[in-house]
């Protein structure tokens, strides 16, 4: 018989996942007997594994073989904890780890536990919410594209279905500089069918003025990219999102700039006062320069990419506070938030200015964070990040959902490592953060997951380009598809729709993730499953803020239950045929090579 303690499970800690400051927190051991045990302890440690205190345990009773151990205890400081416990026997003692979902002496894990403040709010229309993800340029254009002021060299397609542009040029450069002219209004246009997928947050890659077609090197920040539209053409977008209830947040990019660009101006094209061209220039001190103009520091070793220096006082004045700083400006023009690229890059002192500014202006405005991992306990570049600790974030990028969703369905995975990494997060994440947290299964920065789901060959662009699914992966890859978008819409958080990935759109990574929408070529049926989905999540409560537990549900199966109040929605995926359908009214049933249920029970 082992020591039983899952920190998961109310029977063991309660409450369940974070705390704040002074909430008291119950924690139940449950020793054998035989173990001959007198007493016990929690031994709590500060995040670089120091000690920090101990918080005694008592015998409280008898259940069965098991002796129950119980100690109570209460936080005076938000931070990120970490605790092992120590037992004592007659003339002995020794110490109690974590050993994956079991327990271990001796050796082993510390389980960790976060204090976040009690007053991190986060917006309640981002809670639960549906994304809709778009890359301005090759969503839809309408009309012409006024390349007044257009940085070149571009190209502009000719035909929307086009190939995107992967090969390098004459001089062996990539210089994603091919454009399909989507745009302000064709977005617009099109807020209807956005609405249509249930969605209720729009949310936009960069749409700064910048030379590529990503737009991730800002020439800039306070103008839109001439081929978009301008500033009228982008509050009419957001105008036609808030009238059908979708908010819209941007992309802020504030880790670099471009090296074309008003900032840096190294093509000398915004009147040379920018810092590479002159000592100077009111940007000079935003960049680091270890021989000027030549050397200077830059993102990832990019030269078109020059790093700033996130906390100097005029670019933290001009992106953040400033009367009508970059932040201040697309807030006012009507934005409702941003997602920061590159969060891990952006100092705490940043992020915490930037939300104070943000909620200043716009008191319910979301910030969402790129974290590619558990951002709970994320170090970058050697520091222990805090972004629920200090409640910096409203959100962050959700891609440890994204990879055990891939690895269930290609069958890499029981389901047990679908539920842990699940309720690992909603027990890191304070619950409010995990209820909007950007849960997506395809982005600009990862292939499409149909092609994920069935084909993770990792080639060359030249091999990429002429790679498709066959027709029967494609048909495994729909059906695997739709079980997935069952899974991203009724787990916690906000399922997000990279453009297109309803449509049944395939490709590798960058460029071949980032083709045009492929307007009247769309898959119907993945189409209607999401419309499907999105409905469901707008109208069941239990799926935006319910909470979710997990049970056995036979193999190749997985199994979890959302509870709201009076409501307990059963939610059922399998490699097969559903095992079976559980109890209630049958909200949703895809039958296949793949399937997936959801049933409501009123209790």
């Amino acid at each position: 018989m082992r020591i039983l303690f899952d920190s998961k499970k109310l029977a063991h800690k309660d409450p369940f996942g974070t705390l704040t400051p002074g909430q008291n927190c119950t924690l139940h051991l449950h020793i054998p007997g035989s173990v001959g045990a007198l007493r016990a302890e929690l031994v709590l440690c500060r995040e670089d594994g120091s000690p920090y205190c101990t918080f005694p345990m008592t015998f409280a009773r008898q259940e069965g073989p098991y002796c129950i151990f119980r100690g109570e205890f209460s936080l005076a400081e938000t931070g990120l904890y970490f605790y092992y416990f120590r037992i004592f026997k007659p003339d002995s003692a020794f110490r109690l780890f974590k050993y994956g979902s079991d327990t271990n002496m001796e050796a082993g894990d510390l389980w960790q536990l976060s204090c976040v403040p009690e007053s991190h709010t986060v917006p309640q229309w981002a809670q639960g919410a549906v994304i809709y993800q778009v890359f301005p340029d090759r969503f839809r254009k309408s009309g012409c594209c006024d390349l007044t002021g257009k940085l070149d060299p571009y190209v502009l397609h000719e035909n929307w279905s086009e190939e995107v542009f992967w090969q390098p040029d004459e001089k062996g450069e990539i210089l994603n500089n091919d454009f399909y002219g989507g745009n302000f209004r064709g977005i617009a246009e099109k807020m209807d069918y956005i609405a249509s997928l249930g969605t209720t947050i729009l949310y936009l890659n960069p749409i700064c003025k910048a030379f590529s077609s990503h737009r991730y090197d800002t020439a800039d920040y306070k103008t839109p990219d001439p081929m978009l539209g301008t500033m009228a053409d982008f509050s009419a977008l957001c105008d036609a999102a808030h009238s059908r209830g979708i908010r819209v947040i941007l992309d802020g990019v504030f880790s670099h700039t471009g090296a074309d660009s008003l900032y840096f101006d190294k093509c000398r094209r915004f009147g040379g006062k920018g810092a590479f061209c002159d000592p100077d220039s009111p940007y000079r001190s935003w960049y680091t320069f270890h021989s000027w103009p030549g050397r200077y520091e830059s993102w990832w070793g990019f030269e078109t990419l020059p790093t700033v220096k996130k906390t100097d006082p005029g670019f933290m004045e001009y992106i953040i506070g400033a009367e009508d700083s970059v932040i201040a400006h697309w807030l006012n023009a009507g934005a409702d938030g941003f997602r920061l690229d590159v969060a891990d890059e952006l100092p705490d002192s940043f992020i915490a200015a930037l939300k104070a500014r943000l909620r200043q202006i716009k008191p319910d405005a979301l910030l969402m964070g790129e974290v590619w991992e558990d951002a709970s306990n994320k170090i970058a570049y050697g520091i222990r990040r805090r972004y629920f600790a200090d409640g910096e974030l409203d959100s962050v990028m959700n891609y440890p959902f994204r990879t055990a969703i891939l690895k269930f369905l290609r069958g890499e995975d029981d389901g047990l490592g679908l539920s842990d990494t699940v309720m690992a997060l909603a027990e890191n994440y304070p619950p409010q953060v995990l209820a909007c947290c950007m849960t997506l299964l395809g982005s600009h920065d990862s292939p499409r997951i149909l092609t994920a789901l069935m084909d993770d060959f990792d080639g060359s662009r030249e091999q990429l380009a002429a790679r498709r699914l066959s027709d029967t992966q494609l048909a495994e890859g729909k059906a695997r598809l739709m079980a997935a978008a069952a899974l991203q819409f009724t787990l916690p958080g906000a399922p997000s729709i990279y453009y297109g990935d309803e449509a049944g759109m395939e490709g590798g990574k960058d460029p071949f993730n980032r083709r045009p929408y492929p307007w009247g070529s769309e898959d119907e049926t993945l189409l209607a499953h999401f419309r499907a989905l999105g409905q469901l999540r707008r109208t069941q409560r239990a799926l935006q803020t319910g909470d979710i537990r997990f049970f056995r549900a036979g193999d190749g199966c997985v199994g979890f239950t959302r509870t709201w109040k009076n409501t307990r929605l059963h939610c059922l995926v399998s490699h097969g045929r559903l095992p079976q359908i559980l109890p209630g009214d049958v909200l949703l049933h895809v039958d296949g090579p793949v399937s997936c249920a959801v049933t409501r029970e009123e209790m």
